[in-house]
């Protein structure tokens, strides 16, 4: 499960970063289009943060398993 949820994390930054480059073309005040994509980006760093401090508390399977 922990693997899981490295895999997400990765693919969540990485899908920020082609967000970050797509957006270099798009005018910032188009339809208040920077204040919902600053405030989406505070709340993906926000679950970000939540998922990584949760992680330590999710048990490898291999140790669930004997138990």
């Amino acid at each position: 499960m922990a693997h899981q949820v490295d895999r997400a994390l990765d693919d969540l930054g990485n899908a920020m970063a082609m967000l970050r480059q797509a957006m270099r073309g798009v005018p910032a005040r188009r339809q208040a289009f920077k204040a919902n994509h600053d405030r989406m980006a505070r709340e993906m760093a926000r679950l970000t943060v939540a998922v990584t401090d949760a992680r330590s508390v999710i048990e490898p399977e291999k140790k669930r398993r004997k138990r």
